[in-house]
């Protein structure tokens, strides 16, 4: 089923809607859980080292989240607009903005790294990190927040095929940065040593970095991806492609006159229009990231009075239960990209459509894994770790916490498809109130009388009541008066009757 379909203007049943939302969801799918698996094998690598090295990575791993999100969100701004120009068939324009969209990242990008390294240091005292900790601790974070501008060319990269609605090469590569990942560590954690496979003994070679060994092999696999999703976009993406066979005079293109200079300044530039667009989609979902990110630290304080076991227990669980919802986040990615370019070719009906039938599944599929999660927590939570303490308390917070797991869904891929329009000052504050004036205080309360499982039970009703509002703006249509003007008109959509 092709995309194209959706800027042609034709109808589209929903046996062909459901097709191309399949077609879509299962790439980036895989591509969700490729990013969790990454950090897991990161944490398992790292935790042979012994506990000081984990120690250190697990201190600064929150701030990390919170740089990597604040540019991931950032070029949701750019990708947004490329979809709604792709959807309206004007190819040209979604190039320029790629074009816009690359530099104006770059920009971002290289800011937010330098503030990180000048924090670096302090930092893990800040997080009152002890003194065996901080130095490695410090190295891991200033080797991250130092790649960060070919990481946030890697979300834009990914993000504008994802408009495009490529999901299979995005999805494809990241799944390759996971395998680089594990392959880059192997050689640059460890010392040289004798390892045995299938009884045959032989030597791996290895630099003894430690931590600062397993920061390098990461950005060493993000660097490897980010150059291959640019160069594939830049050249063979049909829609957003704009080298192509014009690449090899890129560089004689680069020593023109000063007027030439002037015009290739101008077109990479972004332009007013383009940027106050790109903020407006930005910046409540960077302030979202931020003040949920606050909201996590502040359960984590509510958490540690519980004791050591409790603390191993909250942290395992919040592990295993990612596995669950990385697949919403996958659906929501496919909603981003449908929603945004029925949009931007002017059918709002069919962008609501979409937006139901891609929640609806992201609900189903949620909905079987809390099942599964319910089921299996004993087992999961038994490969984590081998504590039995740790294992019941974890068990029992995952089976109270399965039962949101549909209005979960709802409210990840509800905010996709908000996004997708450009919709994303009035979801933000859902997001950020909800955790913070639902999950916090019913926690703290709870945490008291029902330890950690009340911490877990206030996780579950606030995620319930999250999906609930999200589900009542989607069906309100407001979402779709506040998205970005575009510039297309509407086309008149023929109603489907019947649609089975």
């Amino acid at each position: 089923m092709n995309i194209e379909l959706i800027s042609s203007g034709k109808p589209l049943s929903f046996r062909q809607r459901l097709s191309l939302t399949a077609r879509l969801a299962w790439p980036a799918i895989i591509a969700q859980l490729s990013s969790i698996l990454m950090q897991y094998i990161d944490a398992a690598m790292v935790g042979r080292l012994g506990a000081d090295p984990s120690a250190a990575v697990g201190l600064v791993s929150t701030s990390l989240w919170l740089f990597w999100g604040v540019c991931s969100a950032a070029t949701v701004g750019f990708s947004v607009q490329i979809a709604h120009r792709i959807g309206a068939a004007d190819h040209e324009s979604a190039k320029d903005i790629f074009r816009q969209g690359i530099l104006g990242s770059f920009i971002f990008g290289l800011i937010v790294g330098l503030i990180g390294i000048a924090i670096a240091k302090p930092l893990p005292h800040w997080l009152g990190g002890t003194e065996e900790v901080c130095g490695d601790a410090t190295l891991y974070f200033a080797v991250f927040v130092a790649a960060l501008p070919l990481l946030t060319l890697n979300y834009l990269g990914s993000g504008a095929l994802r408009a495009a609605g490529n999901m299979v090469v995005a999805g494809g590569l990241n799944v390759m940065m996971c395998i680089l990942d594990v392959i880059f560590n192997l050689f640059l954690i460890f010392p040289t040593r004798t390892v045995s496979l299938l009884n045959i003994e032989f030597t791996l070679p290895g630099a003894g970095l430690g931590v600062l060994g397993a920061a390098l092999g990461t950005v060493a696999a993000e660097t490897v991806t980010a150059t291959s999703i640019l160069w594939y976009a830049l050249t063979r993406e049909k829609g957003i492609a704009f080298l192509g066979k014009k690449f090899g005079k890129l560089s004689s293109k680069l020593s023109e006159t000063s007027r030439g200079f002037k015009g290739v300044w101008k077109r990479w530039c972004p332009s007013g229009s383009v940027l106050h667009n790109a903020l407006r989609v930005a910046a409540p979902m960077t302030l979202e990231h931020a003040v949920i990110c606050g909201a996590q630290i502040m359960i984590t304080v509510i958490v540690a009075p519980l004791g050591v076991f409790a603390i191993a227990a909250n942290s395992f669980a919040v592990t295993a239960e990612a596995l669950c919802y990385m697949p919403g986040y996958g659906i929501a990615d496919a909603a981003t990209t449908l929603t945004g370019q029925s949009y931007g070719a002017g059918r709002k009906d069919l962008a609501k459509k979409f937006g139901w039938l891609t929640v609806g599944s992201g609900m189903i599929i949620m909905g079987v894994m809390g099942v599964a999660l319910w089921l299996w927590s004993p087992d999961v939570m038994a490969l984590l770790t081998p504590v039995k303490e740790i294992q019941d308390m974890g068990a029992s917070a995952l089976r109270i916490e399965a039962w949101a797991e549909p209005m979960f869904a709802a409210a990840i891929v509800a905010y996709g498809v908000m996004v997708g329009v450009g919709d994303t000052v009035v979801p933000a504050i859902m997001n950020f109130s909800s955790i913070w004036l639902v999950r916090v205080p019913l926690a703290a309360i709870l945490a008291g009388t029902m330890g950690l499982n009340g911490v877990w039970l206030a996780m579950c009703i606030e995620l319930s009541f999250r999906g609930g509002i999200f589900l009542w703006r989607l069906a309100s249509g407001a979402w779709l008066k506040h998205g970005l003007k575009t510039e297309k008109k509407e086309i008149a959509e023929e109603e489907i009757m019947g649609d089975q």
